[in-house]
């Protein structure tokens, strides 16, 4: 439990499964490793999905740029059913340093985004608390209401269909260092390499991602399942949500996206891009005979996708084909974004 980051596998495994309350027929998906939400029957043939994940606040990156994380990401994990979120509760505990104006100014922004995304704010509990010094203020849920026939789940991906990663490996990593130590980034990346990892920033939605793939109005039955890019990174989201699925994989080390910026800015932190926190891009499994449509889609509305492997089954394990060797994919149980940003810190890097 020391570890920095989402308790492990092997922690949930240890510590929290089988000590999940009372069973109740209506719940269809509870929690599991691997999965963004739950899902639990209504009348009618509804169902509501639910996401929780804590509130982001760090005043190095700003009280507007924390607001964006605190709704987007939880938002990330509830486009995983193919529906965008509709109601929110959120738990603020606030360091007791945090000044009236700045609290103003974050919630302002939450209030703007949510309205953006048509989420209606339905209650939680604001407190300020002692000794409260994390990046985290708390946490929220969002809800959503939808057709239980069409919810997708990241359990669903299929043998014998493709693994799509939307945008680029390691963008909300990149990005929070690049913001938060910008003398450094300037000094020893150049001006561009900020400026773009500023840019990159407000790319770390992928809700927009999820509902283009999956369709709006219209659903894709071709989208068998969607997983989001958190801690672990997209090798760490491809290896979740197979699992999830009780599947196998076969992933092509050498077509991984990874852009520019998010190379630079991880070499320079010794980090791996493709296993760090990458809020932002969206892994989708699809029939294979309509990925082409499903990356014609995505591009159309200006949202790079790459097809990256294939789901196989579970006898095959989850594999990773570097420069056309095979071996197991190694799952990394803590994401170094952590310690790396730590580090810097304490190292005096600004």
């Amino acid at each position: 439990m020391a570890d920095l980051g989402k308790i492990t596998h092997e922690g949930y495994q240890k510590l929290l499964a089988g000590r999940l309350g009372a069973s109740r027929n209506e719940v269809k998906q509870g929690p599991a490793f691997g999965v963004d939400v739950s899902i639990t029957s209504l009348p009618g043939g509804l169902a509501m999905a639910a996401t929780s994940d804590p509130l982001s606040l760090i005043p190095s990156l700003g009280m507007q740029e924390s607001a964006w994380l605190s709704v987007h990401l939880m938002a990330n994990d509830m486009a995983t059913t193919g529906f965008a979120p509709q109601y929110g509760q959120f738990v603020l505990n606030l360091p007791e340093t945090l000044s009236n104006a700045d609290f103003s100014t974050y919630w302002g922004h939450i209030d703007s985004y949510c309205k953006e995304l048509g989420i209606a704010i339905t209650g939680g509990h604001t407190g300020f608390v002692h000794g409260q010094n994390s990046t985290f203020a708390g946490g929220g849920t969002l809800i959503t209401i939808a057709k239980e026939s069409q919810m997708l789940c990241s359990t669903g991906a299929q043998e014998g269909d493709v693994i799509l990663v939307t945008k680029s490996c390691a963008l909300t990593a990149t990005a929070i260092l690049g913001m938060s130590f910008p003398e450094t980034i300037r000094q020893m990346l150049g001006i561009e390499v900020y400026q773009s990892a500023c840019a990159q920033f407000y790319q770390t939605s992928s809700l927009k991602d999820a509902l283009v793939a999956a369709g709006t109005e219209e659903k894709f039955p071709e989208i068998h399942a969607m997983h989001d890019v958190t801690e672990g990174g997209v090798l760490g989201a491809i290896y979740e949500m197979l699992v999830a699925s009780d599947k196998g994989g076969i992933i092509v080390n050498e077509i991984l996206p990874i852009g520019n910026t998010a190379a630079a800015i991880a070499g320079l932190f010794g980090l791996d891009p493709r296993y760090c926190v990458g809020a932002g891009s969206m892994i989708i499994a699809c029939d294979s005979k309509k990925s082409d449509d499903v990356i014609t889609r995505l591009a159309e509305e200006n949202i790079l996708c790459t097809e990256v492997g294939r789901v196989t089954d579970s006898i095959s394990g989850i594999q990773i084909q570097k420069l056309g060797t095979t071996s197991p994919l190694v799952y990394q149980e803590t994401d170094p974004y952590w310690v790396a940003y730590f580090d810097a810190l304490k190292a005096g890097w600004k």
